[in-house]
């Protein structure tokens, strides 16, 4: 049996990417904070997609729900470890930095570079054991050039872009690959709120991206054909930016 976990795995691109790894014969862990009821319907697709799946709940800021989590779930499977893992749990809070509320700004970062580290950590060294893993991490363009209104969720963005860069130098030797996805504008519950007929004017293909368009990318990053790739941040942003 193979597994893989998805952080923020109950809806949106977490959700695309659950049942992509399905799809390709992976035991999907499917992560959530606060929608039980929306993790429940990802294990329906997942199953759905003919692989099976459990629901592992926590929030992946806390270092002590992560550690648990995982140390139980290592001891119900003896002699497995989670051979993919997909750090896809983000949130926004948008607004100029000037009127930012101190809790947006270490909230996001909180979310995307504790939670980055909270749950790489704990499931790292497995791989570097069995010398084989895959690690892929959900940036942003807006890590990549930056977005006004966005200065908490570009710094976050960017800090998960430099460390998928350093710590792909720390573990390629073990074969473990770490790379980035940077997506753009992606229609999700996340972009729910902007102005899409608006914005899909700015992008050179017209629309906003799909996420299962996301979920392809990550499951090539994910598979044995993609492990000489490692360090990377890929985009998938309609020509947005590149």
């Amino acid at each position: 049996m193979k597994y893989a976990l998805v952080t923020g795995g109950s809806r949106g691109i977490g959700r695309a990417v659950c049942i992509k790894l399905a799809r390709m014969g992976y035991h999907v862990l499917i992560n959530y904070a606060s929608r039980a009821e929306e993790a429940q319907k990802t294990l329906e697709l997942v199953r759905e997609a003919g692989q099976d799946g459990e629901i592992l709940p926590f929030d992946v800021c806390r270092h002590e729900q992560v550690c648990n989590a995982i140390d139980e779930w290592e001891k119900a499977h003896p002699g497995e470890y989670i051979e993919v893992l997909v750090n896809n749990a983000g949130i926004r809070s948008d607004s100029v930095l000037a009127f930012m509320p101190d809790k947006d700004w270490h909230r996001v970062l909180e979310v995307t570079l504790t939670g980055f580290y909270n749950v790489t950590q704990a499931v790292l060294q497995p791989m570097l054991v069995r010398k084989y893993g895959r690690i892929i991490n959900m940036a942003s363009v807006s890590g990549l050039k930056g977005q006004p209104g966005q200065t908490n969720y570009s710094a976050a963005k960017g800090g998960l872009i430099a460390a998928t860069k350093a710590l792909a130098l720390e573990v390629a030797r073990k074969q473990v690959t770490v790379n980035a996805v940077a997506p753009g504008f992606i229609e999700t519950d996340m972009t729910g709120d902007l102005d899409e007929a608006s914005l899909k004017n700015i992008i050179p293909l017209l629309r906003f991206g799909r996420p299962e368009e996301v979920a392809e990318l990550v499951g090539f990053l994910a598979s044995p054909q993609a492990g000489y790739i490692t360090g990377e941040v890929v985009s998938i942003n309609g020509g947005l930016h590149t």
